[in-house]
């Protein structure tokens, strides 16, 4: 967290919470009152200042203040930096993933990936080359067909290889991510 930050909390503890003005949407853009914040040196700010409270709810603190995010899927949103072997997983806030502990298939195709900070969504511009990267029980890239019987909840084994690390990919629902991993999409006021 910024420095000015820390201060601010100091000096003033009980300013009130905002909800319903700040947006992650499954790009890993920031959404001002559904406008796309563009301004680099905010995205920076929202990104230093981003994290979660006991609740699940996330947040940035910005000043004194907390100000909720609404989550459109997940609290990360996971992007492809760099170019072939170079490459590596970052968060939106540009943390790199230097842990990946599993890899999920949602109901809707969209890929999830669990590692040291938690789920997060694969960034929509990234999915196909993370698609390349998954490989069926014969080491051989997956078929648009075996993609398709995960997604439905039939018996495929598929696995992402990704730098050196190689993992089962699980088929999951949805709707049944925010309870699973503990966070909360729309936050609210608590008491």
């Amino acid at each position: 967290m910024d420095e000015s930050t820390l201060r601010a909390l100091a000096k003033w503890p009980d300013v009130p919470d905002v909800f319903g003005w700040l947006r992650l949407d499954k790009r890993g853009q920031w959404r001002l009152k559904d406008e796309i914040v563009r301004h680099a040196g905010l995205i920076a700010f929202l990104g230093r200042n981003y994290e979660c409270d006991a609740h699940g709810r996330w947040f940035v603190q910005n000043g004194p203040q907390r100000v909720y995010v609404a989550l459109d899927y997940t609290p990360w949103v996971i992007r492809i930096v760099g170019i072939g072997e170079n490459s590596q997983l970052e968060t939106h806030t540009g943390v790199a993933l230097k842990t990946l502990t599993a890899a999920l298939l949602d109901d809707e195709g969209q890929l999830l990936i669990e590692s040291e900070h938690g789920i997060g969504v694969i960034a929509d511009k990234d999915l196909p080359t993370m698609l390349e990267a998954i490989q069926n029980q014969r080491n051989e890239p997956a078929s648009e067909t075996e993609l398709l019987t995960l997604m439905k909840g039939d018996d495929v084994a598929l696995s992402l290889k990704w730098q050196g690390a190689s993992l089962l990919i699980e088929r999951v629902i949805t709707t049944t991510i925010s309870a699973r991993y503990g966070f909360v999409s729309n936050p609210k006021l608590i008491g």
